[in-house]
Parts: structure tokens; C-alpha cells; sequence
């Protein structure tokens, strides 16, 4: 029972979810400070892994009967889990996920609620719009990053437009996985290419802007080959299969992403910190679903 519930979370995932929260503690400083309490880290962590738990699990809450049809190995058309079981999962993910943050100071508890209405919001209405769900799924990784700045609220107001980044991404890759059960189209691909491009670029204006652009290029150059090698493979011949490896790829490689915004803002060895927890992620990945 516990590892259909497990599935339900996407383990490799949530990984990726703490590389936001520490992406975010790096860029509002919070790494510098001497002698910073631990304890912020540890509570945003399990506040992002409860977050971001919680929404996918409504994502298949919501999705049990397209799932039935499309993916019937999953946990709930599977009958492995029950939609209540499920429902009730992901409300208590949610709700752990809340008090974490509260814990840290009210802004990221407020943070963390807006985190939540947003992706249950996309779960149940905006995945259904071609143009508004790419956006409301970056806003919950944007909001993510903002809940690691949050860790420093006067910095939050400082850097909390670069939450846009994450934000423009996400929204790349989930144009990418709509074709990933019946294939896709090039033109969106092409158009998903050009704004990871953009990320990319984004990032390395910020980092030069920091006097940080050396520390920063080995993780950029990093995130570029693990994105765009799979979804050129798309372009070339966009079967839901190559579609899947892209946005898979896109996905775990937003931890590679997140280093080089530590390395921005913070140190190298820090960033590979970060970096290390891409082959945990990579070989959850290889046992639980991305996607």
C-alpha cells in the first residue's frame, strides 16, 4: 500500500522541488549570513516536498478518469489506490506543507498557500487551456522559488521578479508535454526551444550582473545539454515517446538550473551541493514516473 501512495508523489520530483527552495535562499543571501540558523533550510524543505506532493497527487485525483483510458497502470485507475485515499493524501501533504512554512515566518506561509491554491487551481481547470496552463504551472515553480527567498522577506520584494524565469520554463516544458500521449507538434517544440534559450541567456545576464558569470557558466552549459539534446530528438520526430524523454529531461534538469542560481549568487562548491542532487533525483526517476 505504501508504495502505490508513494507513486502517487513522484519521488524524483520532489527533489527538484528542494533545489528551488535552496535556488531561492541563495539568490535572497541567506547563504552568507554568518552564522544563519539551519533551521529555515530544513522547514522549507519539507514544506516545498509537501507542496509539491500534494499537488500531484490531485493532479491524479482529478485526472482518475482520463487516466482510466490513457494510463490505467497508474495507482488510482489501478485500483492500487482509492480516489479518497488519495484525496486525503494530498490534503494532508498540503496542509504539512503550510505549517512548514509557517513555521519559518508568515510570508512564507502565505507563499505556501498561494502555492497550493495555484496548483490546485491548474490540476482541476488550467491544464485543460493551451495557454493558461503552461503559465499556471510555472507560476507554482515561480511561487517555489519566491518560498526560498521568502526565508529573508525583505529580500523577497528585492528579487522576486526573477520568479518569471522559472516561471517562462515551466511553461516550456508543459507546452512540450501536451503531445506526450499522442504525439506532438514541431512548431511548439521549436517554440519551447527558444524560450529554454531564453532561460539560459536570462540566467547568464544575472549571473555576469553578479560578477558571478564564471562561477555560473559550467552549470549553464550543464543545463543545456541535458535540455536540448531529447527535444531536438522531439522536433526530429515528435512520438509521444521522444515527447516523454524531453519533458522527463526538462523536468529533473531544473535542479542543474537551480545550481546555476546558487552559483549566481553564492559559491561554486555550494552550487555543486545542489548539482549532487541530480543523480538522486535521476535514479528515482528510473523507479517512480516524472510525468
Amino acid at each position: 500500500m505504501l508504495l502505490p501512495l508513494l507513486r502517487l508523489t513522484r519521488p524524483a520530483n520532489l527533489v527538484t522541488a528542494v533545489a528551488d527552495v535552496m535556488a531561492g535562499m541563495a539568490i535572497a543571501g541567506y547563504y552568507v549570513i554568518p552564522d544563519a540558523d539551519p533551521a529555515p533550510v530544513g522547514w522549507l524543505c519539507l514544506s516545498t516536498v509537501g507542496l509539491y506532493g500534494g499537488g500531484v497527487v490531485f493532479n491524479d485525483v482529478f485526472d482518475a478518469e482520463l487516466d482510466a483510458v490513457e494510463r490505467p497502470e497508474r495507482p488510482i485507475p489501478s485500483g492500487l489506490v482509492s480516489l479518497t485515499q488519495a484525496a486525503l493524501l494530498g490534503g494532508l501533504l498540503l496542509a504539512i506543507g503550510i505549517s512548514a512554512a509557517f513555521m519559518v515566518n508568515s510570508t512564507a506561509g502565505l507563499l505556501a498557500v498561494a502555492i497550493s491554491v495555484a496548483s490546485l487551481v491548474y490540476d482541476k481547470f488550467g491544464k485543460h487551456n493551451a495557454i493558461l496552463g503552461p503559465l499556471n504551472m510555472g507560476l507554482c515553480r515561480g511561487l517555489n522559488l519566491a518560498l526560498g527567498m521568502s526565508a529573508l522577506p525583505d529580500q523577497l520584494t528585492l528579487w522576486a521578479s526573477l520568479g518569471v524565469i522559472p516561471i517562462v520554463y515551466i511553461a516550456a516544458i508543459t507546452m512540450i508535454s501536451r503531445g506526450e500521449v499522442h504525439g506532438g507538434n514541431p512548431m511548439v517544440l521549436r517554440v519551447a526551444g527558444l524560450l529554454y534559450g531564453l532561460v539560459i541567456g536570462c540566467i547568464g545576464a544575472i549571473a555576469q550582473q553578479q560578477s558571478q558569470l564564471g562561477t555560473a557558466i559550467p552549470f549553464l552549459l550543464l543545463f543545456g545539454y541535458f535540455i536540448f539534446p531529447p527535444l531536438w530528438l522531439a522536433i526530429r520526430e515528435p512520438s509521444g515517446r521522444n515527447i516523454g524523454m524531453a519533458v522527463k529531461s526538462g523536468v529533473l534538469s531544473l535542479i542543474v538550473m537551480n545550481a546555476a542560481w546558487v552559483a549566481a549568487f553564492a559559491s561554486f562548491p555550494l552550487a555543486m551541493l545542489v548539482a549532487c542532487l541530480l543523480p538522486l533525483s535521476r535514479l528515482l526517476a528510473k523507479v517512480f514516473a516524472v510525468t
